[in-house]
């Protein structure tokens, strides 16, 4: 068996190749960052996703962590499967599958970037990829902002940033959206949407 193998730099675009790689998407990319976890982006996203749905959008959703995780459970088949060494694990039912793959079986200690995740994502599937995370990658993304924390504004030095939703007066020349308020928030993606 030969393995290929590619360097970090390889693997790695340069900020303006991936900006080209996301523009030829079919399916656009939508994120949502903030300076800090704790913020509510989840919250946020949980939602605006149903009232998206609402409207007839399919919404799929990839979410960064810094944290290790694991959706099996000990016990499991799939989880003996997969910790027995299997480099992929799919587990199916008629609901839903899952793919798990082990990175660090694979010789890889690096984060993926959002570019790899995406090309895992059926794209068609869906209207819109929500991107939770990833606040250095290329595309368009809504701040979530707490004047309260006394965090700086990402919008302030990221020209990827396309609005602020937030709980207190912002200054800024980009729209402000009331974070509180998902069906406003839902309703400026959707006419993001319309006019991308």
């Amino acid at each position: 068996m030969i393995r290929q193998t590619r360097s970090k730099t390889s693997i790695r675009r340069s900020n303006w190749q991936q900006k080209i790689e996301y523009m030829r998407l079919s399916t656009p990319l939508l994120g949502f960052c903030a300076y800090a976890s704790g913020t509510g982006k989840t919250t946020l996203i949980s939602n605006v996703i149903p009232l998206l749905v609402e409207t007839g959008l399919r919404v799929s959703v990839i979410k960064h962590t810094h944290h290790p995780f694991d959706i099996d459970q000990p016990g499991k088949d799939s989880y003996r499967l997969r910790k027995s060494g299997a480099v992929q694990t799919l587990l199916s039912s008629k609901e839903r599958w899952a793919l798990m793959t082990e990175r660090s079986s694979n010789g890889n200690d690096s984060e993926p970037d959002l570019q790899e995740l995406v090309g895992h994502m059926d794209t068609g599937l869906a209207d819109l990829i929500v991107v939770e995370g990833f606040k250095q990658a290329p595309i368009p993304r809504i701040e979530i902002y707490r004047p309260a924390l006394g965090k700086p504004l990402l919008a302030s030095h990221d020209a990827h940033i396309i609005a602020i939703a937030s709980d207190g007066e912002v200054k800024t020349h980009l729209p402000v959206l009331d974070l509180n308020n998902p069906v406003n928030i839902s309703a400026f993606i959707q006419a993001w949407l319309k006019n991308s």
